[in-house]
């Protein structure tokens, strides 16, 4: 029997896990990278830690004792999380010291602002790589992200963080319906909803005095990203932030309603944790992001 202040033998747990997900120690010796018979020395190990027999061989397969079958439910998940985040974390090779990951919940933000300036980022980070993905479950630690940029996700772990823009909401249309109208245009024109912001309309009918049967309803969008072609296109207005439809606007193929523009009270932040593995880029590419919407926001104003 093993001594009570004996160290849990991880490697021989590891080897487990593995042959219990390949039923085969042949199997679980490759997917280990390591010899059949050290995979079955790191067993017997483990079983003599446990006091338990775990596996049973029955001809080419292997099969779990319920003991082995208990102890593998309990260990196989929380291993799995060890290695992701060890790996996770650990420095990198140098052909990825100049690259990090973009995490963000605002994929709308992401599609007209924040992806097409990235090229800028890069350029002034010496040809830095940033990659984006875009989530809206909550963040923990086992995710692979150097910076978080949301409005509404909360980031438990330590990290440093960046208010980047304070939102402000507008109503736009295609030039050829809006100029020169106030807002009794929501009244003839059809006002698309977004389902994944439920907060903005009502946000926006308060700040302009309005109740909902004062304007004219019209078709549901999942993201604000969907319905810029429809307004651009069509006859029909939209309520949005103002930092996404700022460069469409400069463009000319969007025109704001008069009188419309109204804070939600919503803030974006950025987030670079502490857990990044090139936290000095993950802090340049906040601090320049920070500028990115200060600009844009500026823009808008105008």
């Amino acid at each position: 029997m093993p001594r009570d202040d004996e160290a849990l033998p991880l490697n021989s747990v590891r080897a487990f896990v593995t042959i219990a997900r390949e039923r085969n120690v042949t199997r679980a010796a490759r997917a280990l990278g390591t010899t059949q018979s050290s995979v079955s020395r790191h067993l017997a190990v483990l079983e003599s830690y446990l006091g338990a027999q775990l596996i049973e061989r029955r001809g080419r397969y292997t099969e779990l004792t319920e003991f082995g079958r208990l102890f593998a439910n309990a260990v196989s998940e929380p291993l799995d999380s060890i290695f992701f985040t060890a790996q996770r974390m650990r420095r990198r090779d140098r052909a990825d010291a100049n690259r990090i990951v973009v995490r963000t919940s605002l994929s709308t933000f992401a599609y007209t602002l924040l992806i097409p300036n990235l090229q800028g980022f890069s350029n002034e980070m010496g040809g830095a790589v940033v990659d984006v993905v875009s989530s809206l479950s909550l963040p923990s630690t086992t995710d692979g992200f150097d910076v978080l940029i949301t409005r509404d996700l909360a980031l438990s772990e330590p990290s440093d963080h960046w208010e980047i823009h304070n939102e402000q909401l507008v109503c736009v249309g295609a030039p050829q319906h809006v100029p020169g109208k106030d807002l009794s245009v929501v009244r003839s024109l059809p006002v698309l909803t977004i389902t994944s912001r439920p907060d903005i309309l009502p946000t926006w009918l308060r700040a302009m005095n309005l109740k909902p049967a004062d304007i004219k309803l019209g078709a549901r969008y999942d993201h604000h990203y969907l319905a810029l072609p429809a307004v651009t296109t069509g006859k029909s207005l939209l309520v949005a932030p103002e930092i996404v439809v700022s460069d469409l606007i400069r463009q000319g193929l969007f025109s704001p309603v008069e009188g419309s523009r109204a804070a939600s009270g919503m803030q974006y932040r950025a987030y670079a944790v502490d857990r990044s593995a090139n936290p000095m880029l993950a802090r340049a590419f906040c601090r320049w992001l920070a500028r990115l919407c200060k600009n844009a926001g500026a823009d808008g104003a105008a």
